[in-house]
């Protein structure tokens, strides 16, 4: 066969060549109208569970990214295949940016409407927890968990009726699932909430290790690592009713009334929370309504409750683990976050149910609000202020400084935090810093004045010489002089020895000296624990622990009233005894050389300082209160002064080095007050 090749066939040829590689190149485009296309589609979340449009999504970076249609974020919030279904995975560190006032990252969806407890609300779920924190304190009973479904108040003191936990500890193949009922507070202080748990499968909440890293038994009915369970929340005519389901485990269910409070009365409060709650002061009692007149709404998702914050501040919530400095890739591959995987959601509510845009309005970036200390303690336009660098300030309204003078939230309260390292810059007449408030206002003994505050002690000073009475202490409020010698009658110390759990709460008395000011000494009263005169025999040979003492992070109220001329103490912490003091500052006890205590005499009089006090003490003087961190602990030589110089390690003033080290003294105040003296009670 002779096959005779033309101009005309050729071109033929090259066009039909050319249409090919067209119709090939189109197939690899991606084309939303060609079902052909070889391109993976993306699957987002809610392509498997499709309600987002019922909520708003808060990324564990605190964003809110309203609604979470088409969406996904690749280190929060994503599919996944587990080889058999597709999963919305809810995924968050340990430490990012949180949502609202919480101490806690969470990758969770929040309602946008909000209902009555008295209409019908109904959410189910079927999930697996694929991973909990690995780092924490297991003595902290909020540690290695996460929380999976909640219903939230979106008014009020905003507390939660309904919180639903998975908590597996280190080496456990099994872990607990339980719900948590916080009490709706009465009156206007929330701080005192507590929550009630109930154990499904394991244990409850209170179930905590004995220490930071032992462990209680693992659970024998307990859930693993990536085993599906299912939880139905209907709410109805007030009631809510619970029910979780797991294949091979015993079905169980729930009724809480949510509209009429069983713990209105302190008598009823639980064994459980008198156990885990009421050590931290957490102690409320509950509106007799509960929730009646609320708004709430469901959350659901992956909430860690495993933090990075010192158990310290707070024993319940306060985990102390591993955060990479928030750097959350360095969290997730070391497996210190939380992973919940969703396959079924749904959510049902009353067409009565109204907007809830106010709940995101107060809550949305919140996190990285500034709240100044003004805004917890009011009266900080009645004080000026030195801080530990020796930066005067003399405006303290919408004022903070993060390194000395800002607010935290331990879990439960906003308290206002003074902090200043052994060594900075200091007043003229001081060898120690402070970062402590100065009133402004001055009066005399006879005009009287007022000084309350509620604080806690977060550190003092980890090194010094154990010789020096001042070392690893630090004073909390004063009286100064504010003429003459400008000496000081009153000086209320902590002070922890290292090593030790407690620390000593005492007052110090400092004459007004006759003469020359050289011969000043103090005399020390013990509160809780020592006076200022216990000390120990060598640099690193310290005394025995206080029995009646008061832990680092432990709260206690002091209230200083003066009235004409005489002093009142009082002095409260709970499970302590309160103690009161009264002392004359306009008549001196101390005019003769036999009058000085023996006390004075074994640590004054052998630096020389053995003076006598004027007969009338501080009468007709001018004084001023201050409330902070005055840090008693430096880096002098104790061969100067064996009382006030302290020998402690200051890295060459490097502030930074000082904080890294221990070599710092935090103060906490949540609640104070100035003002004038009233009679006593």
């Amino acid at each position: 066969m002779n096959l005779k090749i033309t101009n005309s066939t050729v071109a033929l040829f090259l066009l039909l060549i050319s249409s090919l590689v067209l119709l090939n190149s189109c197939k690899s485009t991606t084309n939303t109208d060609d079902k052909t296309t070889n391109v993976a589609k993306t699957t987002y979340p809610s392509d498997v569970t499709p309600i987002f449009e019922h909520w708003n999504l808060i990324l564990g970076d605190g964003s809110n990214a309203g609604k979470a249609i088409n969406f996904e974020h690749k280190d929060f919030f994503f599919t996944a295949n587990d080889g058999k279904t597709d999963w919305v995975v809810y995924k968050t560190p340990n430490a990012g940016n949180t949502h609202g006032t919480s101490n806690n990252t969470r990758t969770e969806l929040a309602q946008l409407k909000k209902w009555s407890p008295m209409t019908d609300a109904k959410l189910t779920a079927t999930l697996k927890v694929m991973n909990v924190a690995k780092t924490g304190d297991a003595r902290v009973a909020a540690t290695y968990s996460v929380v999976i479904g909640q219903i939230h108040s979106a008014d009020g003191h905003e507390n939660e009726p309904l919180k639903i936990f998975y908590k597996k500890f280190p080496g456990h193949t099994k872990g607990s699932v339980f719900w948590n009922y916080e009490i709706n507070t009465a009156g206007d202080d929330n701080s005192g909430r507590w929550d009630y748990s109930y154990p499904v499968w394991g244990y409850d909440f209170s179930d905590v290790g004995s220490a930071a890293n032992k462990y209680p038994p693992e659970p024998k009915d307990g859930i693993a690592l990536g085993e599906e369970m299912s939880y139905e929340v209907v709410i109805k005519k007030g009631m809510m009713h619970l029910k979780f389901t797991s294949e091979g485990h015993e079905t169980k269910t729930f009724t809480k009334n949510l509209i009429a409070s069983e713990y209105a009365n302190r008598a009823d409060m639980p064994e459980q929370v008198k156990k885990l709650f009421v050590p931290i002061g957490q102690d409320g009692v509950e509106r007799e309504n509960a929730y009646a007149d609320e708004g709430l709404f469901f959350k659901l998702g992956s909430y860690n409750q495993t933090n990075g914050k010192d158990p310290a501040v707070n024993g319940v919530w306060c985990s102390g683990a591993e955060t990479h400095g928030g750097d959350i890739q360095k969290q997730y591959g070391d497996g210190n976050y939380a992973e919940v995987w969703f396959k079924k959601t749904n959510i049902e509510i009353s067409k009565d149910a109204i907007s809830n845009a106010g709940y995101f309005q107060a809550n949305d970036g919140l996190a990285k609000k500034t709240v100044y200390p003004s805004a917890v303690i009011p009266f900080m336009d009645k004080f000026k202020m030195l801080m530990g660098d020796g930066t005067n300030v003399e405006n303290l309204v919408d004022f903070e400084h993060k390194d000395f003078f800002y607010t935290v939230i331990d879990g439960t309260r906003r308290w206002v935090v003074y902090k200043t390292p052994n060594s900075g810059v200091t007043s003229k007449n001081s060898s120690n810093t402070r970062t402590e408030l100065h009133e402004k206002r001055k009066w005399t003994a006879e005009q009287g004045g007022k000084l309350t505050g509620i604080c806690k002690v977060m550190q003092v000073s980890t090194s010094g010489d154990a010789r020096v009475a001042a070392s690893y202490s630090t004073v909390v409020g004063q009286i100064h002089g504010g003429e003459g010698h400008e000496n000081e009658p009153l000086k209320i110390f902590y002070k922890k020895f290292p090593g030790h759990t407690k620390g000593s709460v005492f007052w110090n008395y400092e004459i007004n000296t006759e003469g020359s000011n050289k011969k000043r000494w103090d005399f020390s009263s013990a509160v809780w624990g020592h006076d200022m005169s216990v000390i120990g025999k060598t640099k690193t040979d310290f005394p025995a622990e206080p029995a009646d003492g008061i832990k680092l992070g432990e709260e206690f109220f002091y209230e200083v009233n003066v009235y004409k001329g005489i002093m009142y103490l009082t002095f409260k912490s709970e499970g302590h005894k309160t103690k009161t003091f009264t002392k004359n500052l306009i008549s001196s006890e101390y005019v003769k050389r036999s009058d000085i205590p023996a006390q004075v005499m074994k640590i004054f009089a052998p630096i020389g300082q053995d003076g006598t006090e004027q007969v009338t003490a501080y009468k007709g003087q001018l004084g001023y209160f201050k409330q902070g961190a005055y840090n008693q602990t430096n880096g002098k030589d104790p061969e100067k002064n064996m009382v006030w110089c302290a020998g402690a390690e200051t890295y060459g003033g490097d502030i930074p080095k000082q904080y890294a080290n221990g070599c710092y003294t935090e103060v906490w105040f949540r609640e104070a007050t100035v003002g004038a003296g009233t009679p006593p009670k």
